[in-house]
């Protein structure tokens, strides 16, 4: 059996925390901003720190496992 478990994980984070598709922090006039399309060397680093912080807890602490077949 394959754990898609990290693949799975990784796919939708990279999805979610792409800069300025749904969100982006910091945005250009705002703290945060919303589906606005555009993105900055600043809002690159956060989403990137973000989405490893993440990418480790939900691997590492909460190991989440995805079984198929």
């Amino acid at each position: 059996m394959s754990d898609w478990g990290p693949v799975f994980m990784a796919v939708v984070l990279f999805i979610l925390l792409t800069p300025g598709l749904l969100f982006q922090v910091p945005g250009r006039h705002r703290s945060i901003e919303f589906g606005n399309f555009q993105t900055s060397g600043a809002s690159i680093m956060v989403h990137t720190l973000l989405y490893f912080a993440l990418i480790c807890v939900f691997l590492l602490a909460v190991k989440v496992h995805l079984y198929l077949g």
